[in-house]
Formats: C-alpha cells, structure tokens, sequence
C-alpha cells in the first residue's frame, strides 16, 4: 500500500475550505441587481407553477447572472423549488450557469436526493461549466454524501478535459472522502497512490489519513486501520474525531474492548468523548451480553451529563432481565422514570416476561398498575396478554385460564390450588381480553388436552363479542378430530365461518382425518367437494390412512370407491396411496385384484415405486404364486429400478419355497456386490432353504457367516435353523444350537419345542428328550394349535414310557397330572 511509503513525510498544515460567494450590495434597485433579480426571482418562483408571471419571468431572465441565481437556490423553501428554478434558468438564452450555482444546487441534493445529484454532476460535465480546485472538491463531497463514490471519481477523472480544473491536494482529498464514506479501500488506496504522484508525498497531511482512516473503518479492514492511526498518532494527528471514529468501528465490529481503551486514551488526553460514541459502547456491549460492562460506559455517559434514550435503556433492562438480575433491572427502569423517559409498551412486556420466568408473579400487578397510566387501553390488553402467555409458557395453563375467565365472567381473582403465586394476580380493573387473549390460552388448554374447558372458553369469547383468531380454530378442530370427537369439531368448524374467519387447508385437513379414523368414505368424500370448491388439496397421509383402515376392514370395495371419487373431483392420489391400497388387497388375499389395480395405476402414467412391487411380490409369496412373484420382480428390473433389501429378501424366501435354491444364494451375493446389507430376515430364509434342500453343512457355513458379520440371530433365526436341522436329520448338531440359543435367553415356542423333543427321542436322546418335556408341560398350553401339540405330546410320552432310563420320571409326571392334563386335552378336542 501506498501508505508505506509516507514514513518520515512532512505534511504542511491544511484546513478545508468550503465556497462562499459574496453578493454584491446593491447602491440601487436597478433591474440587472443581483439583489432585485433574487427577490423576484424567489417571488415567481415560491409560487405554483400555474400562477407564475410569464411576461415578468422573461424580463427578469434578460438580466439573470450567476450570482443572482446562486442566491436565489440558496433562499427558496425546498430542494423541489430549487430544481425547478435551476432547470428554468439553465434554459434562458444567454445564460450559463457557473460552478458556484451547481455546488448550490448540489448543497439541496447531497442528503436525500441522489438520482438528481446524479444528473446535476453529469449536466455538469455535459456543460463543461469552469471549475476551481476548492469548487471540484465541494461537489466531490456532496457525491459522496450522497454515496455516489463512482460518478466522483468520473467527476474528478474528467475536470481537467471538460471542467478546466488542475486538482490539488485538497480535491484529492475530497475525493477521498466520497470513496471512504462507501468502504471502497481499493480505489481510495489507488487514489492515494495517485495524488503523491501528482502532488508529492508532502501533500498526504492529516485531513488525506482521516478520510483513509474512515474508509478502512467502513470497509471493515481492522487491521490496515490500524496502520493509518499508527502513522497519524507519529505525526501527532490524532484528535478528538480520530479516536471517536476508530472506538465506533472497533465497537460494530465486536472489539468493543479495543473501543474502550480508545475511550480511556481520549480521557487521559483530556478529551471528552462523544454521546455518540458512549452510546455506541452500550449498545455494543449489550450486544455482546456484557452488560456490566454496558452499564460502566452508561455510568459513564451519565457522569459525562448525557442522556440517555429509551433504546439505551430497553438494551439494559432487557440484558439484565435476560441474567435474571431482576433487581438490578428494576432499579435502572426507575432510573430511567425518575428521567422523564416514558417507557414503550415493548419494554413493559420484556420486564413481565422476566417477572413470570423468574416465577414473580406477585409483582406482575402492582407493575402493570403502576405503569398503565399512560397506555392506551389496547396497549395495557397487550401487557395482559403478555401476562397469558406467559402463563401458558410457564406450564401454568389451569392459571391462565382461571385469569381469563375472570376478566370474561366478572369473577375477581384466580381459584385456589393453582401453581404458587397464580392466585394472587389482581391485573388493571379496566383491561378489556381480546381476540389474542383467548387465542393464547385455548391453545395452551389444547396443548394440555384440556378441550372442554378450550370449548367452554370459546363459547365465553363468543358472548364476550370477540370473534377469536384462526390459529386457536385450527389447534382446537385438530385436538377434537385427534380425540375422536368429530362431531364437535364440525360444529367448531361451522361456528368459526359463522365469525367470519376462514378455514385454511389445516383446518379442512384436520376434519378430514377425524372422518379418515372412523372410516366413513362418504363423509369424507363430501369434505373433499367442499375442499375442492374453496381451492384446498387434502393431506395424501390421510387419504393413505383412510385407504389402509378401509382395506384392513375389508371394506375394499369402499377403499377403490373413495379412490375413484378422488379422482372424479381432481385429487390425484400418489402412489402412496394406491400402495396401501394394494397391500390391503393382498392382505385380505385378493392378489389378482391387487395385480389389476396396479395394471390400472401404470396405465395412468403412473410409475410404480419399488415398495408397490415389494407389496405385489409379497402378495404373490403369501399365496402360494411363486411364479408370478419372480413375473413381477423381472418386471421391476426391466423398468430400471433398484430391488432394495426387502426386495432381495422376499425374492430368497420365494426362491427357496420353489426349490430353486441358487437362485436365492446368487441373490445373497448380488445383495453384497450392490453394498446392500443383508439382515437377519435374509440370513434366516436362506439358512431355512438350504435345510429344506438338504443342504445342512451350507446352512451352518452360512450361520456363522452371518454372525461373522455382526447380524445377531433372534429367536425366529434360532427356531427356524433348528428345525431345519433336524428335518435333515443333523439333531446333535440342533441341541448345540438349541443350548447357545438358551444361553442367549431365547426360548423355543411351545411347538417347536415339541418337535425338538420328538426328534431327539426318535435320534435315540430320550433322557434330553424327557427333560424338555418337563419343562414343556409345565408351561401354559392354553393358547396355539392344542390338537397339534397334544399329539406331539403323547407321541413322545409313549415311547418315553416303554424307556427304562425315562419311564419313572413318566410315572412322576402322571403322579402330578401333567400328563393326565395333556390327555384331557386331548379328549376335549375329540381325540
């Protein structure tokens, strides 16, 4: 940067000097008086367009001069006026307007106006009208006070072809300062470079550092900011402005710590710091969430005389209230009162929610008392529902009613047994509740599930004239639906259209579920027409959820029928729906039926997700159409769609039933190769194909294959690869498993077990075989296939009892009637 170069610089005093032009006095009201010209002029001019003197203007304008018409923008009422008098005199013959009536007109434009500051500088250039140094300088300023840094810089760029003017230091400087005040610290420092080219080192002087000050400060260069005070404070430039700036910009950019030992540098040299400045520090503490620092500088601002605002005190009360320093909070809102500064209703609502948090309910009343005095009524019903809500955040919800209901009924006070300190609030006796009120509190009750006393509450706003907000409609219509009281929830529904408000798509949805979870097609079809008349499009959940029920009730015929209607009134149902739709198809074993609605589906351009031909395919194992189940997976597959795990592991177990074996093993690789993981339902389907194709020694490799890969077997994995060892005869092997499967806390179900034990007695364990029907008939056999199982029962007892080793722990069975029990049952069944 160009900076580095300016060490050991002198730099020549240097102060700004703004034009001033000097009206000549007038010996005599002669017609070409700049003085009798101006207070013409400024007669016509103050006047509408409409009622102006033509024939007066045109003498007038036969004597206008520069000086006159720099006068006269200076004396009118309002920029607008001005404007209009500079265009009007631009266009009289013979007249061109000098540098000193553009800076004049400029001076009215600068702050708010910079579209025709805009124009002004290009009618500038476009008359190349003559311009000195110090003029050039005055319209760069006004450029950039009205943040227009780059037709500055075109100004500037252009005064020497099309304005005659050589810029010196001090148009440098104020082009300078047009580029600081917008942060452009790239073209400031190429600007810089520039100026000690064209007027030496010695021309970069206190006034050129502060504008490049300022611009690192609005740039947000902390760092390069640093440099420049660094190089004023050698110089000894540093004064009161300097320091007040850089404390600002270290405090917007959070090194509000930095800001005050800027501050503490300007006490120690005996400088006042500004009210500005001090505010900014408080502010920028309290943003911060320092605020025993902030209230340091308030303190300091106020030993300095100071007044302080509302804000400043808003940002202090609402940081201690934030601490839950409520005392000290307390004593600065009365610091603030005893100021004469009246507090806004905003403040008064965080110091209550402070109070309520902090569980003060006592002081809520004598507070809103205290400072309602000077409220409109709606602002103390603002506090008070400040005071509700509260309540309602706090979980004291029983309270915020009983508050309510004070106000609405007459009843003074709250009932006893509430949350400590309820009862004892004694709000403004004037405070009238209104809509936000009762919307406040029936959505807490309705979040309580307090429902008839939200109902009681809405029947009390009704009579109370007021007509409620759509949020408590929606939250109590949603509670009653989600209960199950419908029918209340439709006279809700038809009592707030009668209020006026309008039911939104929640609204509708809300009452379209509680007709989904009672099943009722035709209800739900007469909501939709309304819905569809007033422009509202139905949940798919709920249109899925009422599909589901009325298929799981095997009202199918209903379940196509709502369908049908759906799309009769331009609801498109998406393949969500039409899914449950088949899955309860499949479920009540219509498959085909399933199949043909899937068909349907396609043909509407539909495309079936891989979830709808996971339904199909499982539909078709169900029942027993294992070929069609490897149609539809095919089907699948030519579509480019991806089988996902349930896909892989519903198409081994149809493999395995139809004996083709490979087929459900190459499945299992494909499912690695595609870094999908198999599951304990993958692994147990193939573990019980491979017993069921003889394949037992596969089997086991498999088993530990799949413990290999951290899939723990449940108790379905361990009875389904018991059984089907001992189909292929490999019992030894199946007690192994059986005893792992017991040390890991499952146990076998009562048929299985069975079937175990008549296994391992046919494979000559008798005395294992025993000692599990022991502990069989011992359980409770009251539920499961009693004709089965006492059959299992007595084949074993019979060979157990013809067994030397087992027939005594038989007798001891018999003696106990466990035994006699089984064949009780067995008579009982008709055996």
């Amino acid at each position: 940067m160009a900076l580095r170069r300016l060490a050991g610089a002198s730099s020549p005093s240097f102060s700004f000097k703004s034009f001033t032009t000097v009206l000549p006095q007038a010996a005599e009201t002669a017609p070409a008086s700049p003085s009798y010209l101006a207070h013409h002029l400024l007669d016509e001019f103050s006047r509408p367009r409409a009622s102006r003197d033509g024939e007066r203007l045109r003498r007038l304008a036969a004597h206008l001069t520069a000086p006159a018409v720099e006068s006269v923008i200076a004396r009118l009422p309002s920029w607008r006026h001005a404007l209009d008098f500079f265009r009007w005199a631009d266009e009289q013959p013979g007249f061109r307007h000098s540098c000193y009536s553009f800076n004049a007109m400029a001076s009215l434009l600068r702050r708010r106006q910079p579209a025709h500051l805009d124009r002004l500088a290009a009618d500038a250039l476009a008359a190349g009208c003559p311009m000195t140094p110090g003029a050039l300088g005055f319209l760069l300023r006004c450029l950039g006070d009205a943040g227009l840094p780059d037709t500055a810089a075109l100004v500037f760029d252009s005064a020497r072809a099309r304005l005659s003017c050589t810029p010196n230091s001090y148009t440098f400087n104020c082009l300078l300062d047009a580029l600081a005040k917008a942060g452009r610290a790239d073209d400031a420092e190429a600007r810089l470079r520039e100026m000690m080219v064209a007027c030496g080192d010695g021309s970069v002087d206190k006034y050129t550092l502060t504008s490049l000050l300022q611009c690192y400060c609005n740039a947000g260069s902390p760092d390069d900011a640093n440099d420049v005070f660094q190089r004023m404070s050698q110089h000894g430039w540093v004064d009161e402005h300097v320091l007040t700036m850089l404390a600002v910009a270290f405090s917007k950019w959070g090194k509000v710590d930095g800001a005050v030992e800027l501050v503490g540098r300007m006490e120690v040299l005996a400088m006042r710091p500004s009210e500005k400045t001090l505010s900014v520090l408080v502010h920028g503490f309290a943003k911060q969430r320092r605020i025993d620092k902030a209230i340091e500088m308030f303190d300091k601002m106020s030993a300095y005389g100071y007044v302080a605002d509302l804000p400043m005190y808003g940002v202090l009360i609402e940081g201690l209230c934030r601490q839950k320093q409520i005392g000290k909070a307390l004593k600065i809102f009365e610091v603030m009162k005893s100021s004469e500064v009246v507090p806004d209703v905003r403040l008064l609502k965080n110091m209550i929610e402070a109070f309520i948090h902090e569980g003060d309910i006592a002081t809520v009343s004598p507070f809103i008392n205290e400072n309602a005095g000077k409220l409109k009524p709606s602002d103390v019903t603002a506090l008070y529902n400040v005071v509700l809500q509260g309540l309602v955040n706090h979980g004291q919800v029983e309270a915020a009613y009983q508050l309510l209901a004070s106000r609405v009924r007459g009843v003074q006070g709250i009932s006893d047994g509430l949350t400590v300190g309820a009862n004892v609030f004694d709000t403004v006796q004037d405070v009238k509740p209104n809509s936000d009120s009762f919307n406040i509190v029936v959505c807490g009750l309705c979040k309580v599930k307090k429902l008839d006393d939200a109902l009681a509450l809405v029947k009390d706003m009704v009579g109370f004239g007021s007509k409620g907000k759509l949020l408590m409609f929606n939250d109590l219509i949603y509670e009653l639906c989600n209960a199950d009281r419908l029918d209340e929830g439709y006279k809700l529904f038809n009592q707030m259209k009668d209020l006026g408000v309008i039911p939104t798509e929640f609204t509708y949805n809300s009452l379209f579920y509680g007709i989904c979870r009672r099943k009722d097609p035709n209800g739900a079809s007469d909501l939709l027409r309304e819905m569809c008349t007033n422009g509202h499009r139905p949940w798919i959940k709920n249109c899925t959820e009422m599909v589901q029920q009325l298929c799981f009730s095997g009202r199918i015929t209903e379940a196509l029928g709502f369908l049908e209607e759906m799309l009769k009134m331009g609801f498109l149902p998406d393949i969500v729906t039409y899914s449950a739709a088949m899955n309860g198809l499949c479920k009540t074993g219509e498959v085909d039926n399933a199949l043909g609605l899937f068909r349907d589906i396609s043909a509407k351009s539909y495309l079936p997700d891989v979830v709808a031909h996971n339904i199909l395919i499982n539909g078709f194992r169900l029942s027993g159409k294992l070929n069609e189940a490897q149609e539809i997976m095919e089907e699948m597959l030519e579509k480019g769609l991806f089988p996902s795990v349930v896909t892989y592991n519903l198409m081994i177990d149809v493999w395995c039933k139809s004996g083709n074996i490979e087929k459900a093993v190459d499945c299992l690789n494909k499912m690695v190769d595609e870094e999908k993981s198999p599951t304990i339902v993958t692994y147990t389907s193939l573990i019980d194909g491979l017993c069921g194709a003889g394949r037992p020694d596969e089997a086991i490799v498999l088993w530990h294959k799949m413990s290999d890969k951290n899939c723990a077997p449940n108790k379905i994995a361990y009875t389904a690869f018991l059984n089907g060892l001992c189909k292929c005869g490999r019992v030894e092997t199946a007690l192994t498993y059986y005893e792992e499967m017991m040390t890991k806390g499952f146990v076998l179900d009562t048929f299985s077990c069975l079937y175990f034990i008549n296994a391992l007695i046919s494979n000559g364990n008798t005395t294992k075989g025993c000692e599990l029907l022991k502990e069989v008939l011992q359980r409770d056999m009251t539920q499961g296939d009693d004709l089965k199982m006492v059959g299992l029962i007595n084949k074993a007892v019979e060979v157990l009892s013809k067994d030397g080793r087992t027939s005594p722990e038989i007798s001891i069975l018999v003696e106990k009637g466990l035994i006699s029990r089984a064949q009780t049952m067995g008579k009982k069944d008709g055996n």
